[in-house]
């Protein structure tokens, strides 16, 4: 009988591990560097010793261990393989090849944002649902799509890609994806700064935000304090989001939206701004799909990489 799985999220300075029971409780959690020299040829090697010192320490039955489900930040297809992972330095990388070898376990892996969705459904703001879109706030924007209890994967390994979805044809600075006009440029903590610059620059209307350093933070505690140049900002902010979540909702008709990444970390009132426009563009059927607050943190993605085995 299985007893335990572990979860790996490979982030590009460090490496966070789970070791899991398969009910989905957290025993242990430890991070290891990431050693992106060389081409990123030390990581799964890291790995896999980080695994196999574990299993010694705790005097684990390898017949107990379900495997070892693993989230990395680039596209990865139905057969475990890895085109290339900018921020690890990787080309093509069969990831699950790899790693079976040198743990000599079950591996299954997956993208970092549509592991840390799955996470997100299965422990956390999207628990009780099986049709799942998360949306990750961060220095760009993120996604996972969960439809039925699966990732979708595409056949490019981009399914979930959301922050590059077209919404505005006022921008003629490029996305760093070499497009224009991507939601990621308008919606990630970024997008909420460059959103704030050229809104105080239009005009000499009286703000808190001035004279100040301008954030995604600053711009909603300003918000909170009832700062009307700041709530001028959130609005476009939130057309811009709520435009793309209801185009998603269009195609993949989730139960849920979960908000996450560091700009989620305003609360409550960035969920105001974004369901407002949502609520104005979706199609009827879709109006009353519900919006949560992301609630694993960082911890999503060794969640959702350990749900990948379970």
């Amino acid at each position: 009988m299985k007893k335990y799985c572990f979860g790996i999220d490979i982030g590009g300075t460090t490496i966070k591990c789970g070791l899991f029971d398969v009910k989905g409780t957290v025993l242990e959690k430890w991070e290891i560097p990431t050693r992106t020299e060389h081409n990123g040829s030390s990581i799964l090697p890291d790995v896999a010793a980080a695994i196999g010192d574990k299993i010694r320490e705790k005097d684990l039955d390898r017949e107990e261990i379900a495997g070892v489900g693993i989230g990395v930040p680039g596209p990865v297809n139905e057969e475990g393989e890895v085109p290339t992972a900018v921020n690890l330095h990787w080309g093509y990388v069969n990831l699950v090849d790899q790693m079976q070898k040198l743990t000599g376990l079950e591996v299954k892996a997956g993208n970092d944002a549509n592991v840390a969705a799955l996470g997100e459904m299965w422990k956390g703001g999207g628990a009780g649902y099986h049709n799942v879109v998360l949306v990750t706030l961060g220095t760009g924007v993120g996604g996972g799509i969960i439809n039925n209890g699966q990732i979708v994967i595409g056949s490019h390994g981009a399914g979930g890609e959301i922050g590059h979805i077209h919404v505005t044809d006022t921008l003629t600075h490029k996305c760093n994806c070499g497009n224009c006009g991507c939601l990621e440029q308008v919606a990630s903590a970024t997008g909420i700064t460059f959103l704030a610059n050229r809104r105080l620059a239009a005009d000499n209307a009286p703000s808190m935000l001035r004279g100040g350093e301008i954030s995604a933070k600053t711009v909603f505690d300003a918000v909170k304090a009832d700062d009307d140049v700041a709530k001028e900002i959130a609005e476009e902010f939130g057309k811009y989001l709520g435009l793309a979540l209801a185009n998603i909702a269009g195609v993949t008709d989730p139960d849920i939206f979960v908000i996450g990444g560091g700009v989620s970390k305003a609360g409550p009132v960035l969920l105001e701004y974004i369901e407002k426009y949502y609520r104005e563009y979706a199609f009827l059927s879709c109006k009353d799909t519900a919006f949560a607050l992301a609630e694993l943190g960082n911890d999503a993605g060794i969640y959702g990489a350990a749900k990948l085995l379970l």
